[in-house]
């Protein structure tokens, strides 16, 4: 397989998690983060949950990737905002 090659087809719908601290401002900042690159993002396609303890929220932002370089694109959007932990 190339580099340019990916074992995604496109389009598909595809879940990327999101961790960070609790936040008032979290799920909003996120929300518009990446409907920045996937425009059809509603507030049906996330799903949210906080931690036991109550410190951390995880979202499930599921996208409509139509292109590897999209969900690239969102990735390093996500991962370089201050309020962000983990991304999987």
């Amino acid at each position: 397989m190339s580099d340019k090659e990916t074992i995604i087809e496109f389009p598909s719908r595809f879940p990327i998690k999101i961790m960070g601290p609790r936040h008032d401002d979290f799920s909003q900042t996120i929300f518009e983060l990446v409907r920045v690159h996937a425009a059809d993002l509603t507030a049906e396609d996330i799903e949210l949950r906080v931690s036991s303890g109550g410190n951390y929220i995880s979202l499930t932002v599921t996208v409509t990737a139509i292109s590897q370089a999209q969900l690239d694109a969102i990735y390093r959007a996500v991962t370089a905002h201050p309020m962000v932990k983990y991304v999987l």
